[in-house]
């Protein structure tokens, strides 16, 4: 009787699919659906501040992937504690054992390094030193010192989400500008409003592990009060390009349109204290930052 032999292809039939698992795994380190966000206001502003070639785009958001990937591969390590005790993390790579906690830092801090050599290689150097700042502030600044300290973590440890736009812009330009600074001042004032109300979602989560974000340590309805503060704060904020000058009334007119729905969001959300209206104005907080900063590069060209 004829004996029955494997087929010769048999160990690529459990290979195939463990290294796409470890693929996907060291991808989601870099927080690629946060990092889409960071790469439009990067791209926007770099189509604001100038004419870039679609080469300088593309190093720039190269650059600019491997700080924000080797930050939140970082972050991913350092709270694997936390993240393996709430449900929203619990499957990340790190907690669930699929990728060793040495190897994802080394990951991040290879990715950091990659992308200091690439952005003042390709780049320049100021867009690669602004770059690594954004990597320093929110590994050390946020993950390590502020974020299981205090409920202004979001607050001060944001400004590291605003970096991007002053990367774009020295990589098109070579320097910091006024207008640099007031769309650094926009996502700096934009993240903790966006941030809170995705924190009144999990606030469960926080509170079970600890970490004093505001609805766990000032309460719902002081979130609510402050997320309602930012938001007119915001607004007033991205009145400023249009009064100095910098943009038109394209943006002119998105701005307010956006500001108000922004601020309405909020209202509703002080008003009711629902998770249907926190959801709401999260949702709504991507596509606004989003849409406005499409409307900059609109009003620059158009």
């Amino acid at each position: 009787m004829p004996s029955i032999a494997p087929p010769l292809d048999a160990p690529s039939v459990g290979l195939a699919p463990r290294t796409r698992q470890l693929v996907a795994d060291y991808v989601e380190l870099t927080k690629p659906k946060v990092q889409s966000l960071l790469l439009l206001t990067t791209i926007a502003t770099m189509y604001v501040a100038g004419d870039p070639s679609p080469l300088l785009v593309f190093l720039t958001c190269l650059g600019g992937y491997l700080s924000a990937g080797g930050a939140g591969a970082v972050n991913h390590w350092f709270d694997r504690d936390i993240d393996a005790q709430m449900a929203r993390t619990a499957t990340r790579p790190v907690p669930s054992g699929r990728v060793s906690p040495p190897a994802a830092l080394a990951f991040g801090c290879t990715l950091a390094a990659l992308s200091l050599i690439e952005l003042s290689l390709a780049v320049n150097p100021l867009a690669a030193a602004l770059s690594f700042s954004g990597f320093l502030g929110y590994v050390f600044v946020y993950t390590v010192w502020l974020k299981r300290r205090t409920p202004q973590n979001i607050v001060i440890g944001g400004a590291a989400g605003a970096v991007p736009p002053l990367v774009g812009w020295a990589a098109v330009t070579g320097s910091v500008s006024f207008t640099a600074v007031i769309l650094f001042s926009i996502v700096f004032f934009w993240t903790p409003p966006h941030f809170w109300a995705l924190s009144l979602l999990m606030k469960g989560e926080y509170e079970k592990v600890g970490v004093p974000m505001l609805p766990v340590v000032r309460g719902e309805a002081e979130t609510r009060r402050q997320i309602l503060l930012y938001s007119v704060l915001l607004y007033a904020v991205t009145q400023l390009p249009f009064c100095a000058g910098g943009f038109g009334t394209i943006y002119l007119v998105a701005s307010l349109t956006l500001g108000l729905g922004f601020i309405a969001g909020a209202v509703r959300l002080y008003r009711r204290a629902d998770r249907r209206s926190a959801l709401q104005l999260y949702l709504f907080s991507l596509a606004y930052l989003a849409l406005l900063f499409c409307s900059m590069v609109a009003d620059a060209h158009l």
